[in-house]
């Protein structure tokens, strides 16, 4: 009871806690070139660091080559994916005459329905349209320069990225010497055991994010073959690379397989193929994912979303990615102190709820 009365008063709790989420907001905002590279770069590390490990202590390697084949090996890694996702790209763009064919059959199709649903004529929807790609083409200077600067800042994030994972393998033991150290002694072993759950935590949800990614591109490439679609290839990459951007990647997927497959084929075949991604997400989200994962990174889902919209709109979708391990590293902190227990119990599911009320 002691303790308890040693509290600051509930209003003064509350004011901390908004003040600290309005400073981290904000630190989040301004330091984001900086910060969102860097995070990416610690998830990696941590995903690098058994190799790490392997090379150093089993193959006797110095810790600097050690890092430097690691982030060698992460790169390699990457251009792989890069390369047959660019292949498929590139013939997707071969069969671009054909695919442009079918659309404007389909767009006449559309204008077919429009004007005896909505009794709006083609001229009318014509005229529509054009006014709206003129005032797209008044803003092409613009939006090329955009795209130019977006290419540029996604090649200096991946440098910086690549930079950050090296030096992180390189000086982990000085960052977890550094860590203890912000901490009195006697607390020393609750810091080790979070920075070992953190590890398990993040290493577990990173490896099974590629196993779900695999295994959703799989599948989707199965069953678009199944139903004779064209470019299923292309279309299952792609729906296991958005899928690991939680809710909205599944639906981005779903969007852009039902535009390409109507482009390529008929109305039918694109519903099915919105119905099958459908069937592969609800697998993915009841099957696949838990097994995967496992209970270990079970989060609240209302806490997902809302972590979801708050990170598109902080860091865009790096911030979307991103949500989910922070708020997975911030439940695994609170639950380790005391006055912010109640906390990690609003972060996890009803399932450890009710186990640690039992």
């Amino acid at each position: 009871m002691q303790q308890i009365n040693n509290y600051p008063p509930f209003y003064a709790r509350l004011t901390y806690i908004l003040l600290s989420l309005i400073c981290l907001a904000y630190i989040a905002v301004i330091g984001k070139q900086i910060l969102s590279p860097l995070i990416f770069s610690f998830l990696f590390a941590i995903l690098l660091l058994p190799l790490s490990n392997f090379l150093e202590q089993k193959l006797r390697f110095p810790r600097v080559m050690a890092a430097i084949l690691c982030v060698v090996f992460f790169i390699a890694a990457m251009l792989g994916i890069i390369y047959l996702l660019g292949s498929q790209l590139s013939a997707l763009g071969s069969d671009w005459p054909k695919l442009k064919f079918q659309i404007l059959i389909t767009i006449d199709n559309l204008q077919d329905w429009i004007e005896q649903t909505f009794k709006i004529n083609a001229a009318k929807q014509t005229k529509y349209v054009n006014q709206q790609t003129g005032k797209l083409l008044t803003t092409n200077t613009a939006a090329l320069g955009e795209t130019v600067l977006s290419i540029s800042s996604v090649l200096l994030f991946l440098i910086f990225t690549f930079l950050y994972t090296f030096f992180i393998l390189l000086k982990r033991t000085l960052l977890i010497n550094f860590l203890v150290a912000l901490f009195d002694k006697a607390h020393s072993h609750i810091v080790y055991n979070i920075i070992e759950q953190v590890k398990f935590i993040i290493k577990k949800y990173i490896v099974g994010l590629v196993l779900q990614m695999l295994i959703v591109s799989l599948l989707t490439f199965m069953v678009l073959s199944i139903l004779d679609v064209p470019y299923a290839l292309l279309l299952g990459l792609l729906t296991g690379i958005l899928n690991v951007i939680p809710y909205v990647g599944v639906l981005s997927a779903l969007i852009l397989s039902m535009v390409i497959t109507l482009a390529s084929a008929s109305g039918m075949q694109a519903l099915w193929v919105g119905a099958a991604l459908l069937g592969i997400h609800v697998i993915d989200g009841n099957i696949i994912m838990p097994i995967i994962v496992g209970s270990k990174v079970k989060i609240n889902a209302l806490i997902v979303i809302v972590a979801v919209v708050i990170g598109e709109m902080l860091w865009g979708i790096s911030g979307m990615f991103l949500a989910i391990p922070i708020i997975a590293i911030a439940k695994i902190i609170f639950e380790k102190v005391d006055g912010l227990k109640p906390w990690g119990l609003l972060l996890g599911d009803e399932e450890n709820l009710a186990d640690k009320v039992d």
